[in-house]
């Protein structure tokens, strides 16, 4: 489904020599048995189908952790997966906002061929296919916590209905922009939270709770670990869905603290606003709990036959009274959430998984979260959909010949971008023209080259009218 933007020829009607057909066959043959090898070199690269862990928090920017240049925030347990693992450096979202963007991820699809490319509401049909009714069919038990956003308990779209036997935390995404709600859903049944009360005002909302004392993060956590205690020797994908550091964005309009968290830790005594404290402070509780992950991993004795990614959804976020320029959210690179500049959507993506991936390693291979599909499918075993836009990164993470994406694409309503090798094409609104930045040496899309080279600009438009088919 995604090919590359090229000019076509009619093929000539003249009978192949001989000799140029045997060679064509051998060289045909060649091909087929290194694309078998390597698959099979992937599956016996594992001693048994591996668990799968994937960590996808919520509104993380590339600058946020100490491994992708933070000097503020402390996050010394996921820099440590780094350095017991693999950064990928040009990882990228599904999008640049929430829904659509797990869209992507749960169905291996790119931005022109799911059903929004934007919030706007969207239920799981029973025709779609997610990557975890693919690993439950291959004999994985599934779970998953956190922000869902794409059906609920009335509809096709729940979680339990989209092949998860085991899912915790918010299905409305409205819901899940308040840390301290009066109740989560446990698969099909609310589960209330202790304390958690709604003023009279919002109760019909359902958001701002005005007596707060159960920290839903903390919640979703603990069900997860126990989720992954009581595994056996079947594998698992687990999906952990954290809302941190998303803002809540009601409350911040409420209280001026829309960085719900529930002690500022190391940073109580920072001259900081309170928004300030609480977004460090919520990054560091999230990584405190990544650290947890992987002590039960190892108490369990599962460490090396697991793995574990770690990425964000989308850019970082600028509400809740929180600026993403307090702490450089997004680096070196241009825009944050809602952009389609790289800041909006280039991912802090790590995975680990010790034997396997080379410890400290780096990849820059072009990735995105809808490459994650086709990645666990390999892994697990099993053939991927042929209708997925997304190729499988297991031969990176295993340090083998890749096969690459001509190019990566989103669109987020009259947005679009494409990146191919290190050009990086960007609409960035309606009747604006396409604007062409060199990457190689232009990380910060800087320099709007578009006029300097007509051929490239030709090949992104090229590529966008493909992906929107």
């Amino acid at each position: 489904m995604n090919h590359p933007p090229t000019t076509s020829t009619r093929p000539t009607t003249a009978p192949r020599p001989r000799a140029g057909r045997l060679a064509f066959a051998c060289t045909l043959l060649a091909i087929l048995i290194g694309q078998t090898i390597q698959a099979a070199s992937v599956r016996a690269d594992q001693d048994a189908q591996p668990n799968l862990i994937y960590i996808m928090v919520d509104d993380l920017g590339y600058g946020d952790l100490g491994c992708f240049g933070q000097e503020t925030i402390k996050t010394p347990n996921i820099d440590r997966l780094a350095s017991e693992g693999m950064k990928l450096t040009s990882h990228y979202s599904g999008n640049t906002v929430c829904r659509p963007s797990r869209l992507s991820l749960w169905t291996g699809m790119h931005a022109g061929h799911t059903a929004i490319d934007s919030n706007a509401p969207y239920v799981l049909k029973e025709s779609d296919v997610t990557v975890a009714e693919l690993l439950q069919q291959a004999g994985y038990t599934t779970g998953g916590i956190g922000k869902w956003a794409l059906g609920n308990t009335e509809n096709s779209g729940h979680p339990n209905r989209q092949g998860f036997d085991f899912w915790m935390g918010y299905l409305d995404q409205g819901e899940a922009h308040n840390y301290y709600p009066v109740k989560l859903w446990r698969n099909d049944q609310k589960v209330p939270l202790p304390g958690n009360v709604l003023s009279d005002a919002t109760l019909a909302r359902g958001r701002v709770s005005t007596q707060r004392t159960t920290y839903s993060h903390d919640v979703m956590t603990e069900e997860m670990l126990d989720f992954v205690r009581s595994q056996g020797d079947k594998p698992f994908l687990m999906h952990i869905h954290w809302t941190i550091p998303h803002a809540n964005n009601e409350g911040g309009r409420v209280n001026k603290d829309g960085m719900e968290v529930p002690d500022y830790g190391i940073y109580a005594d920072r001259d900081w606003p309170n928004p300030e404290k609480g977004f460090a402070a919520m990054i560091t509780r999230m990584d405190g709990d990544v650290g947890r992950l992987m002590a039960l991993l190892k108490e369990k004795g599962i460490d090396d036959n697991t793995l574990v990614v770690f990425t964000s959804d989308n850019g970082p976020h600028s509400e809740g009274n929180h600026k993403h320029e307090t702490f450089d959210s997004n680096g070196p690179l241009r825009g944050y959430k809602r952009d389609l500049y790289e800041g909006g959507i280039r991912m802090p993506t790590i995975a680990r998984w010790p034997g396997k991936i080379a410890a400290g390693s780096t990849s820059d291979e072009l990735l995105a979260h809808y490459d994650w599909l086709p990645t666990a499918c390999e892994l697990a075993g099993i053939e991927s959909p042929t209708t997925t836009d997304g190729i499988s990164f297991a031969p990176t993470l295993l340090g083998q010949t890749q096969r690459s994406h001509e190019y990566l694409f989103w669109s987020y309503g009259p947005k679009k971008a494409v990146r191919i090798g290190d050009w990086k094409g960007v609409i960035p609104g309606k009747d604006k023209p396409l604007e062409l930045y060199d990457l190689s040496n232009d990380i910060g899309e800087t320099k709007n080259i578009a006029d300097q080279h007509p051929d490239v600009v030709e090949k992104m438009k090229q590529a966008i009218a493909e992906s929107l088919e």
